[in-house]
């Protein structure tokens, strides 16, 4: 949609072939007929061609002077080199300003959002004022053979001095409200305020009332995931198997010694038989691709212990975006990545009853609806660990009430029989597997938590409105939850 000056495979084939598509084909059925493809001298030419260009684009815009700012740098580490075109245009737009030069332009939502564009936004920050930020979805078909739920940005800045406050409006669909925009219908948003939500990627929330911000500067309260904690556990994520490179792993069917392959589709909040493995990897090759060129030591690994995992590919119009759960031993797809619990020293911790806690937050509402207005398609690393989540341990009384729940609606067979009983369940048939008994489980989480972040009855009522295609029914039930939190109903 938006040229990149990397290679696409599948969008080249796809001239050349009906079969090929990006989005129904298998791994291996793409790469089936790629290699029937390429036996065609001509095609073969054309491929070898189009594949020539991309090292020289890529390299003459990382390295040019006037390109300063399409890779950012977040915790002394490199992002965003993948070049996309946007980025590029927008640097030089910039270039061509005079000072005090306007500049007015439709970007894609990635310029306040995205890891790959903190240094963009830096520029933006230090070196302009900003005028205005008008995010709008495509539900209108403004843009022809675009997704309707792809979000744009009509964004204007002058060139000079620096930006402390801007207009904002987000999630937009009328784009005639530009006729009187920022004059009406603008929300005020602070730079520092950007700057303590988000300190790592400077990602801007998509805010649309000053009681989201009210909520956000409240949840502020705890500290950020990616923050080193003294004293109680931190977060690490990882990924572990990449769909296309280590594709050669993958096995279509089960066997002696194979485990499932997780990916994101198959679990939903706490759920990890939303779908069926497509793969399955031998156990013996699956834990030498995991080494590396470490010794084996006999040492357990991440697949063969319970892990939480969360899907990256999510949409803040969906009607839930933020989807984890605990998943038993098993490998897992580059795009389910997993949680590993440190202590302040960086030693992993066996931390089950934590994973369970973390779980229960991330698939609240509360949670949710603060990662709503971070992301537009894909639920990045760096957008987790920019959360404000409690540090939550045992010895708090508000831990185990969260704990045991979320273990009950996810130790529901036998394979999470361990996991109940390090959590003080019998087995599995502790967990609820009655719809109804999940719901009120479900409900009383959320009010726990919503009490956990000190949101009034208001505040929590504001943030279930902004999940419209959750049935009113559960969205009442976790207000009712609320309630009940508050009198003491449930503890």
């Amino acid at each position: 949609m938006f040229p990149t000056a990397d290679p696409e495979e599948p969008e080249f084939f796809a001239e050349y072939s009906e079969v090929v598509t990006k989005n129904t084909m298998t791994i291996k059925d793409f790469e089936t007929k790629q290699a029937e493809l390429l036996q065609q001298p001509d095609l073969r030419a054309a491929w070898a061609a189009y594949l020539s260009r991309f090292p020289h684009i890529s390299e003459y815009f990382r390295t040019a002077p006037q390109y300063q700012h399409q890779i950012s740098v977040v915790n002394g580490k490199k992002t965003g080199s993948d070049v996309n075109l946007y980025k590029v245009f927008v640097e030089q737009c910039y270039n061509l300003l005079r000072k005090g030069g306007m500049c007015g332009i439709v970007l894609p939502s990635g310029i306040y959002t995205d890891l790959g564009t903190k240094s963009l936004r830096e520029l933006l920050f230090s070196q302009t004022r900003i005028h205005s930020l008008f995010g709008f979805e495509n539900r209108k078909t403004i843009f022809e053979g675009v997704d309707s739920r792809f979000k744009f940005v009509v964004l204007a800045f002058e060139k000079g001095g620096t930006t402390e406050t801007f207009p904002t409006a987000f999630m937009r669909l009328d784009v005639n409200e530009l006729d009187t925009f920022p004059r009406q219908g603008a929300l005020p948003l602070s730079v520092d305020l950007i700057r303590r939500l988000s300190p790592d990627s400077l990602s801007i929330m998509e805010f649309k009332s000053e009681l989201d911000v009210q909520i956000a500067l409240k949840m502020l309260e705890y500290p950020l995931l990616g923050e080193t904690i003294a004293g109680t556990w931190n977060l690490g994520l990882t990924r572990e198997f990449d769909m296309t490179n280590d594709s050669k792993l993958f096995d279509s069917s089960p066997g002696p010694n194979r485990l499932p392959l997780y990916e994101g589709k198959m679990i939903h909040q706490f759920t990890n038989h939303w779908g069926k493995p497509r793969y399955w990897v031998d156990a013996q090759a699956g834990r030498a691709a995991v080494l590396g060129r470490k010794q084996d030591t006999g040492q357990v690994l991440g697949y063969q212990r319970y892990r939480l995992g969360f899907r990256d590919i999510a949409a803040n119009t969906n009607e839930r975006t933020m989807i984890c759960s605990i998943i038993p031993p098993a490998f897992h797809g580059n795009k389910i990545p997993t949680v590993k619990i440190f202590d302040d020293q960086g030693h992993q911790l066996i931390s089950y009853p934590e994973q369970l806690f973390l779980g229960a937050i991330w698939n609240s509402y509360v949670i949710d609806a603060t990662v709503r207005m971070r992301i537009t398609t894909t639920l990045n690393m760096f957008y987790i660990y920019q959360l404000p989540v409690p540090r939550l341990t045992a010895s708090d009384s508000r831990f185990e009430p969260i704990v045991e729940r979320a273990a009950r609606l996810i130790c529901t067979t036998p394979e999470f029989d361990e996991l109940a009983r390090a959590v003080g369940l019998r087995n599995h048939q502790d967990g609820a597997t009655n719809e109804v008994e999940r719901a009120r489980l479900r409900a009383e989480i959320d009010g726990l938590v919503a009490q956990l972040y000190h949101l009034t009855e208001e505040e929590f009522a504001h943030i279930l409105g902004t999940f419209p295609l959750v049935p009113e029914p559960v969205r009442v039930a976790a207000q009712n939850a609320y309630r009940d939190v508050t009198l003491g109903l449930i503890k």
